[in-house]
């Protein structure tokens, strides 16, 4: 994987807010009572599929070269994932198959499906889903997109913490979920270009 850079960041900004509008960013007068510091929220639930992962499908999907795009994509998720690279694919007029494990939530599931998307549940757990993804990309040629270790994905994320310092250049702190990383992958590259202080 060649690592992202800011520069990258930039660039997919360009693309994503063709596409998304900035969430808002509150102050969480609760949140800011219970940590004893001032608390803001990034409220990436609103966005179309209810999570920040969209920003990176976007990108991502937007990026292909015309070869990749007719040849439809595929990826593993349990979720928000598959979900962001349906919405991506829809809008942008790919062909798309999310494997899932057996046993996903089925809301998740039938979101995607809903996104026009083929699911197949393959496998007891999210490994062994993205094993039988794997084999399908190489036996039918599809663009096999990883959920975290995809650069134009992790850039079009880092575009949530572009707003973040826009809207609040002066953070000392930004807290981050970690699943596969994408997430924190972007903070990183985002928040220590702009300011190497930040934690």
């Amino acid at each position: 994987m060649i690592e992202p850079t800011f520069a990258d960041v930039l660039s997919a900004r360009t693309i994503v807010s063709k596409y998304l509008r900035p969430t808002p960013f509150i102050k969480s007068t609760p949140l800011s009572k219970q940590l004893g510091f001032e608390a803001f929220v990034k409220c990436e639930n609103l966005q179309p599929i209810g999570a920040f992962k969209v920003r990176g499908g976007i990108n991502l999907i937007s990026k292909l070269s015309a070869s990749e795009k007719s040849s439809g994509v595929i990826t593993a998720s349990t979720g928000n994932h598959g979900l962001s690279i349906a919405y991506a694919s829809g809008l942008f007029g790919v062909e798309a198959t999310i494997g899932a494990p057996i046993g996903s939530n089925p809301y998740k599931i039938q979101a995607i499906k809903d996104l026009n998307a083929h699911v197949e549940l393959h496998g007891k757990d999210f490994d062994e889903a993205r094993l039988w993804v794997e084999n399908q990309a190489l036996k039918k040629g599809y663009r096999y997109v990883h959920s975290a270790n995809e650069p134009l994905l992790i850039a079009g994320v880092g575009t949530l913490y572009l707003e973040i310092l826009e809207e609040l250049p002066d953070v000392d702190v930004i807290f981050i979920p970690v699943g596969g990383g994408s997430g924190a992958s972007a903070a990183c590259i985002v928040a220590k270009t702009v300011n190497p202080s930040i934690k």
